[in-house]
């Protein structure tokens, strides 16, 4: 089975590394520090905004909010499992059913001109991450107005994050939406890989047996010639299979960064 190039991953979340490995661009580790990295992001209401917030005193929220629990807990559960599912089965993430009915060959030959064709594959990435914006989105908002309820400094902390969340948005949609296009180039190196291959091995089941060069005996006292290494079997379309199981992994690993502030909220009201 073709393999993704490997490369040195720098250090950091699985995102940043498996993009790392599975792409051509050589980027180095940022000598700025968080802090540096916002002073760029923010704009500078939004700067205002965040020194508003943490100098002044946070404001008071009045009792209502559902109280946090076990179902709250679930449903971040819930959450993350069902955009894992749909990760899981979208047809551009998983590897292809392989159909044993020859009556459905013609079928069989259509998807995989299909899924050669990258567009689509990009397609289905931008809806899966629109999904995964959607839903993580209104699950943020629900945890933050439960730390908001429980006044003083969980106040304070909910404001700060729906300022971050306000201000990130366009930064961290356009730093995301960059990521089908890097995948573009894995697609195609793969792909390519693959062609490679199979020219390769038609060439070599092509020249005459007896052009063949024949391996020597071990020794001058035996004359058993050594067996002839052949190359192991390369199955059409194994690439696409590649291809999506990498996809797979990238779509999962991002789901893991888009719900760290989720993760954070939790923490704060378990901790509350």
């Amino acid at each position: 089975m073709l393999q993704a190039p490997q490369r040195t991953g720098l250090s950091g979340p699985t995102l940043i590394r498996l993009l790392t490995r599975l792409t051509d661009a050589e980027v180095l580790e940022s000598r700025q520090s968080l802090s540096d990295h916002l002073s760029h992001w923010l704009g500078w209401t939004d700067a205002i905004a965040l020194s508003a917030a943490l100098n002044n005193r946070p404001p008071v929220i009045a009792p209502g909010s559902r109280p946090f629990g076990s179902a709250e807990e679930r449903e971040c559960v819930r959450v993350r499992a069902t955009l894992a599912d749909a990760i899981a089965s979208d047809t551009a993430a998983t590897p292809a059913k392989k159909h044993q009915d020859r009556s459905q060959a013609p079928v069989k030959k259509a998807l995989a001109e299909a899924d050669a064709d990258y567009s689509n594959f990009r397609q289905r990435y931008l809806s899966l991450q629109h999904t995964m914006e959607t839903s993580i989105g209104n699950l943020r908002s629900r945890l933050r107005g439960m730390v908001a309820a429980r006044n003083g400094e969980m106040t304070r902390l909910a404001v700060v994050d729906a300022i971050m969340d306000r201000a990130l948005l366009p930064k961290e949609r356009a730093l995301l939406g960059a990521i089908p296009k890097l995948l573009q180039g894995h697609f195609e190196r793969l792909r390519l890989a693959e062609a490679a291959a199979m020219a390769n091995a038609n060439a070599e089941a092509e020249t005459p047996a007896e052009a063949k060069a024949q391996p020597e005996p071990a020794s001058e006292g035996d004359l058993t010639p050594l067996p002839v290494q052949t190359a192991a079997p390369i199955t059409p379309g194994a690439w696409l299979d590649v291809f999506r199981n990498d996809m797979r992994s990238v779509l999962l690993a991002e789901l893991d960064v888009r719900l760290q502030p989720v993760e954070g909220l939790l923490a704060a009201l378990r901790a509350s």
